[in-house]
């Protein structure tokens, strides 16, 4: 078929609707039903701690090391796939590939198990790589696709279509967990599995909307050489080499790169802690408690997002983001003493307002604060590569502090750390009179 033109509706339409396609991953895997799931085979199985490469991992520490490991995985490869994206006529087949990479990851999580646990984590460990993978790609194709002026409304439509998409088969899942008996299974284990494989049927059958109306990318501009592999690397080498005379910018980065280590470890271990440190009185409460407090966080990340944007006009930025560091600290403090389920929705409703709140005003903050002469796009891939990075540093610090003391709720402490440095590299960052000016950290 012929290619749509740039900017054409079908054509970003499509494009956007791979955020539909891929959205259920993040929220059915990553967040509600597979850390209930995980659990709940150490419970069943009477054991907290598992024997791997000949020592004994308690099942928290376990999957934060596994998910670290990942992100250290996508955060070296990621500008190798910069530099192909940049280069390689035919960007979809990368796209594809680390779609049906996490897609059959996903179904391929059906037969997690304790008894072939190497290959139940390796299996974990690919689906994390398929979808972060798949998001460079993604991303890379919105400047070839939209105009400027478009761009931001299809990035908006691509997320509230995520959302929507992912929410519709989140409560599907639900509903075949919590009323298993409707649906003719005699418990709710062999539903709960069986939302793995919806989640990797819908991202692929949905995803090829998209496969089918875009373009290859860019011109094919030759095989695929040393200097195209390493084209990523430089610019995040030029990228650092520019900090150097924006103190400003240098500083805010250092923040950044320490809070978003918090924000980002509380957005992946947040179930696990749920999960394995509340007092449920039942399976199904614990299954229904969690599921709704991701929907709650979900939907109040909305209202922060709106809320901080007018804060940030009020206040600016860089106050506004201490603010909010200072109320993650307050959560850590708090979410220390949680038991109840109701104290957890009440954390999960302020984690829901800050979370979108720190992460919008992150990104719009670096783009205020990007020289104007500078190449924006070299600008934001190191950003996102310092953004994961923190996750793996975060993960890591996390499962350790949980390994050595023995619960995910003495590890609070590691997080609440986190975001105290952060205030104290915020209120660093100097005001616009000085933000050109040779210096270091």
């Amino acid at each position: 078929m012929p290619e749509l033109e740039k900017g054409s509706k079908k054509l970003l339409n499509a494009w956007a609707f791979y955020d539909w396609a891929n959205s259920v991953y993040s929220l059915t895997i990553a967040s509600a039903i597979f850390p209930l799931y995980y659990g709940a085979l150490f419970r069943d199985a009477g054991i907290e701690k598992i024997e791997i490469f000949g020592g004994m991992i308690a099942r928290g520490p376990l999957i934060t090391y596994v998910t670290s490991a990942a992100f250290l995985l996508i955060s070296l490869i990621t500008p190798f796939l910069s530099g192909i994206a940049d280069y390689i006529g035919n960007k979809k087949v990368f796209l594809k590939i680390f779609c049906y990479l996490g897609a059959l990851s996903s179904i391929g999580l059906y037969w997690f198990s304790l008894e072939a646990i190497y290959s139940s984590l390796l299996i974990y460990f690919f689906g994390l790589v398929g979808f972060w993978g798949s998001l460079v790609f993604y991303n890379s194709y919105l400047p070839d696709l939209a105009y400027p002026e478009q761009q931001d409304r299809i990035s908006a439509k691509g997320y509230s279509w995520g959302y929507a998409g992912s929410v519709l088969l989140l409560l599907v899942n639900l509903a075949m967990i919590m009323k298993y008996e409707w649906f003719g299974f005699e418990s709710a284990g062999e539903p709960t599995r069986l939302a793995f494989v919806t989640v990797g049927v819908w991202w692929i059958v949905f995803s090829q909307y998209s496969f089918y109306y875009l373009p290859k990318g860019n011109e094919n501009r030759g095989k695929i050489t040393r200097d195209i592999l390493f084209n990523g690397f430089r610019e995040l080498r030029q990228v650092w080499r520019q900090l150097g005379n924006n103190i400003r910018l240098k500083r805010y980065l250092g923040a950044f790169f320490v809070y978003s280590m918090g924000v980002q470890t509380v957005m992946l271990v947040a179930s696990y802690f749920a999960e394995e440190e509340l007092a449920w009185e039942s399976a199904e409460q614990r299954t229904s408690g969690l599921i709704i407090s991701i929907l709650l966080i979900q939907l109040v990340a909305i209202l922060g997002a709106e809320l901080t944007s007018r804060a940030s006009g009020r206040f600016g930025n860089l106050r506004t983001l201490i603010g909010i560091n200072i109320i993650w600290v307050m959560i850590c403090c708090y979410a220390y003493f949680v038991i109840t389920p109701f104290q957890f929705y009440i954390t999960a409703a302020i984690v829901g307002l800050v979370m979108g709140a720190i992460q919008a005003l992150s990104r719009s903050t670096y783009s205020k604060f990007l020289p104007q002469t500078r190449d924006t796009a070299s600008f934001f891939s190191f950003y996102d590569v310092a953004e994961k990075v923190g996750i793996v540093i975060g993960m890591f610090l996390y499962g350790l502090m949980a390994q050595l003391t023995g619960s995910m709720r003495q590890a609070i402490f590691v997080v609440g750390a986190i975001f105290v440095a952060g205030v104290i590299l915020l209120l660093r960052v100097p005001g616009k009179k000085e933000a050109i000016k040779p210096s270091q950290f």
